[in-house]
């Protein structure tokens, strides 16, 4: 459970990192996800011990006799200058760390040039007691932790990039329901959230299907495409799946909408992401195929060609854009939801308050859902209309009883029985030829109808003849008073 002493413990830690010079919010992360990797290292192995003990035989261990000093439960009780000695000497700790990447060749990728750079004996020491005290087992107080510190990257929002909440992605993936067959994609993985998120759904649902070798070679090589430029996320993104379990993530280093990313068709049967929202492109960068589909230099509408790019035939979306793709009155704008409606099967937008991404930012968003057809298929659009998020709409964020994501979910979910649902009501379906005869506006204010509540105010002359009457009270209860004064 993410308690406020942790959070305050973690505020601690941040503050100690800031005053001893490393002030960056990215390394900072980076130097603690670096460690809460190397602790679940060490938990891994416990268990694989515990298994031994059980079957007799030890099975792929992660530390041999000779490493047991580099392991977590053994360099936590050294003091802090013969700790921060086991991290820096060749061969040490986190030497042992970035090696472990030789089973993974993703992670052994991205981790060539990360570097251990806490600046002291004293502030690692510190780190390392404060993760300490982390249930690494319990995935919700891990993930929670995690998510917090990821709100502290004072530069998310920049480039319009925003860290998705935790509750968000899981609202979104709950939605599509990922399968065994699916092959998951996020163009925007940052951190991996919409992976993890994805990987977790699966274990849910298919714990014992996940026990057959060819499944878990899907699982664990091929069912996850994540693409990030940034050097430092694609390092975090990687420690953040295979501490979620996914050892060979496939992670490409690599500005999604580039030609560099050129061979990134239909690939994926599932995509789910929070592309960035601002900003524009050099034309002459961005991938041919994607210029043809959306002949812009927006990034959310880029954005979109690729993903129409990247899916296989029958492959389905969920997509955090803005609310200006759903009205935009430019060309492209117009061009890619006639593409949507007209030539894919466009299954859904859900409007989301505008505080889910503060403090970052108050945008207007939503969730576009649909399912890549090439022949059209859009017969009806379900439109919901979310007003609450389970949290305050404020900076501040702070949990609240007002929640429709669960009322979402399952309405989505249902969303053939809500064809006769009034446009008064949260939720309701609009046919596709209205939303063509309405140029293609996807705006749930286009189509949701408001009941107004009639007030009936009395008459002027009814309003004067009660001011009489009070006036006529004071004056009697004022008499009254001065016989009893004077």
């Amino acid at each position: 459970m993410f308690t406020q002493d942790l959070q305050a413990k973690i505020d601690q830690v941040w503050l100690a990192f800031h005053s001893g010079g490393l002030s960056n919010p990215l390394s900072v992360i980076e130097q603690i996800t670096f460690l809460l990797f190397i602790k679940q290292l060490d938990e891994l192995q416990n268990r694989i011990d515990q298994e031994a003990i059980i079957t007799g035989e030890v099975v792929n261990p992660i530390y041999s006799e000779f490493d047991k000093n580099l392991r977590w439960s053994h360099f936590k009780n050294l003091s802090p200058e013969e700790m921060y000695k086991l991290f820096q000497k060749e061969g040490g700790v986190f030497d042992f760390m970035k090696s472990y990447g030789g089973r993974s060749s993703s992670f052994s990728k991205f981790m060539k040039n990360a570097n251990f750079i806490i600046p002291t004996a004293r502030l690692l020491a510190q780190v390392v007691e404060m993760l300490d005290k982390i249930d690494m087992q319990d995935k919700d107080t891990k993930g929670d932790v995690y998510e917090y510190m990821l709100s502290k990257i004072a530069t998310s929002g920049s480039n319009g990039q925003f860290r998705t909440p935790r509750h968000i992605i899981k609202m979104m993936v709950d939605m599509m329901q990922p399968t065994l067959e699916d092959v998951i994609c996020d163009p925007s993985a940052g951190s991996c959230g919409f992976l993890v998120g994805g990987a977790e759904y699966v274990q849910t649902h298919y714990k014992q299907e996940l026990l057959k070798p060819s499944v878990q070679e899907h699982y664990l090589n091929d069912m996850f495409i994540g693409m990030e430029f940034d050097p430092t996320m694609i390092r975090i993104g990687a420690m953040n799946l295979i501490l979620h379990g996914i050892e060979n993530p496939q992670l490409k280093d690599v500005d999604s909408l580039s030609q560099a990313n050129s061979d990134f068709e239909e690939k994926a049967s599932l995509i789910l992401a929070n592309p960035p929202f601002k900003g524009s492109l050099d034309k002459d960068a961005v991938d041919e195929k994607v210029i043809a589909l959306v002949d812009s230099k927006k990034t959310e509408l880029l954005f979109l060609g690729l993903m129409l790019k990247g899916l296989k035939l029958g492959g389905r979306c969920a997509v955090i854009i803005p609310d200006g793709v759903l009205f935009g009155s430019t060309g492209a704008h117009k061009k890619i939801r006639k593409e949507l409606v007209e030539n894919q099967t466009l299954e859904a937008v859900i409007s989301m308050p505008s505080g889910v991404f503060r403090p970052y930012a108050g945008v207007s968003t939503a969730v576009l859902i649909f399912t890549k057809t090439n022949a059209g298929g859009t017969d009806k659009v379900w439109f919901y209309d979310m007003k609450a998020d389970g949290f305050s709409l404020d900076d501040k964020r702070t949990p609240t009883k007002e929640n429709d994501i669960p009322d979402a979910v399952t309405r989505f979910l249902n969303r053939a029985n809500e064809v006769d649902r009034a446009r008064t009501e949260q939720s309701f379906v609009v046919p596709k030829q209205e939303i063509a005869d309405n140029d293609y506006d996807l705006s749930i204010n286009k189509y949701k109808e408001v009941e107004y509540e009639q007030k009936v105010y009395a008459t002027p002359v009814d309003i004067i003849a009660n001011i009489q009457k009070l006036d006529e009270e004071r004056k009697t209860l004022l008499d009254h008073l001065k016989l009893i004064l004077l």
